[in-house]
């Protein structure tokens, strides 16, 4: 009986892709954002924003929050590393929780977390205030970090879902920049105070914003369905098209029974599940939160000023966040990809080929400008395309019935292994500086090889024929 219900899906989602094909020549040409479009977005970006200034707030208020507090460094590592695990923690439920009760529940139920959090920084007189605060940060960022791109897939038009789902993206980068430019000169209180407020203004924007049109599909919820679409794409925009491909999908889910994440490891899924494994373990493996996280200490141990090499760094992640977002939907998400993973790599061999100099004690004038390049053309490289592309895809290639249990799994292994990066990355530096960074570069150029060899173009294309394609490339 399974294999019939497969089998059905298959057809229904082949029929669905070959219908798109017939019709494409009469189509409508494709209108540009509705307002709320717009503002669905800002709203749903205001957490990667809030994710980013988190993610920055820990290397600018190390010294205020020690002295303040009387912590060593041993509970200060401990303190920045709660919130990796509460990622982890968050990302396992993620998935589950966005099927539940919602992308806007799940975003509601994040920025709970976030807000709480924040107050207990922000208030906090003893180090376990301070780490609750964290790990409370970090359980709403393990949340936004699968629902926030979701959301925007499902609710843009093909032709501007990279551009708008990008935004996700940027919007880290430009929590990141903020917190590290204002971080020094601030107390770590009131920088505490700065983080919260994105999430306030996305508590508040949630009232104002729809749901995901396809998730009311699932949960049969027609009649909002109907009318989240049509308000979502304009009053007097027909709407019948798009609807009826989004139903016949719906229509085949339907039919199976109620999935588990074991079902993600059908056949039917292996290709998307390779996919979004090898992005996101490639998006971590090569070296971008050791960067993030020490990039203080990388350029102090090089010799070249601390304060000019971050501040280049925050100028970096913004500018370049832009320019991917605005060639997301001109070059495609593949390309940018390919000349994300052949920067990094070029990058990362620079950086470690600037240590080797300093090892052996040749070209000392020139190596701490070589790993300065390196690491400003890393963070360049990685923010036009590995940091938000893997997201993206993920978010485009796994059909609704395992969707959630794709994006917990994504999710968890997102977080691992940034947290094994950022754990084990000070002893590598001390086995070998040229070494670590070697290795950074050689993972980066196997992200440019599976990248070349399995991911394809989702570019312009809707949400269930590259669904209906992806399914069936190894059947």
């Amino acid at each position: 009986m399974k294999q019939q219900q497969g089998s059905m899906e298959e057809g229904l989602l082949l029929l669905d892709s070959n219908n798109a094909d017939d019709c494409s020549s009469t189509k409508k040409p494709s209108r540009g954002a509705t307002a709320i479009v717009v503002l669905s977005t800002f709203v749903a970006v205001c957490g990667p924003l809030c994710h980013g200034c988190a993610m920055g707030f820990s290397s600018p208020a190390e010294s205020g929050i020690m002295e303040d507090l009387g912590l060593s460094l041993a509970e200060y590592s401990f303190f920045g590393s709660t919130m990796t695990i509460g990622g982890m923690i968050g990302a396992l439920f993620s998935g589950r929780v966005a099927s539940i009760i919602g992308r806007k529940g799940a975003m509601w139920l994040s920025e709970l977390f976030l807000i709480i959090g924040w107050l207990a920084i922000i208030f906090a007189k003893v180090a376990w205030v301070l780490d609750m605060g964290r790990l409370l940060i970090g359980l709403g960022v393990g949340l936004i970090t699968y629902v926030v791109p979701v959301y925007i897939a499902e609710i843009t038009p093909k032709d501007l879902r990279g551009a708008f789902s990008s935004s996700n993206q940027l919007m880290v980068n430009l929590g990141f920049a903020i917190v590290y430019f204002i971080g020094n000169d601030i107390h770590w209180r009131t920088l505490a105070l700065i983080g919260a407020i994105p999430c306030v203004i996305q508590l508040i924007g949630l009232f104002f914003i729809p749901e995901s049109p396809r998730w009311q599909a699932i949960c049969d919820r027609e009649k909002e369905f109907e009318d989240t679409l049509q308000r979502l794409r304009g009053k007097n925009v027909d709407i019948s098209e798009e609807a009826d491909d989004i139903r016949s999908i719906t229509k085949a889910l339907q039919q199976q029974s109620k999935t588990t994440i074991y079902a993600l490891f059908q056949k039917r899924y292996a290709y998307a599940l390779t996919i979004g494994v090898g992005l996101v373990l490639s998006s971590q493996l090569g070296g971008c939160a050791a960067l993030s996280y020490y990039g203080s200490s990388i350029f102090k141990e090089t010799g070249f000023s601390t304060s000019i090499g971050t501040s280049t760094v925050a100028v970096v992640l913004v500018v370049s966040g832009v320019v991917g977002l605005l060639l997301m939907d001109v070059l495609g998400r593949r390309p940018l990809l390919l000349i994300s993973s052949a920067g990094t790599c070029m990058c990362s061999f620079l950086v470690g080929l600037s240590f080797c100099l300093q090892g052996i004690g040749q070209l000392k004038d020139i190596t701490p400008t070589m790993a300065y390049i390196g690491i400003s053309g890393y963070f360049a490289a990685y923010t036009i395309g590995i940091a938000g592309i893997p997201w993206i895809i993920m978010s485009e290639i796994f059909p609704m019935n395992v969707k959630g249990s794709a994006g917990s799994l994504l999710a968890l292994i997102n977080w691992s292994s940034s947290w094994l990066v950022t754990y084990t990355f000070n002893f590598m530096m001390q086995w070998s500086p040229t070494g670590t960074f070697f290795i950074f570069a050689g993972v980066c150029g196997l992200t440019f090889v599976f990248s070349w060899k399995l991911v394809p173009e989702t570019k312009g294309r809707t949400l269930e024929d590259i669904q209906a394609s992806i399914t069936h490339v190894w059947q």
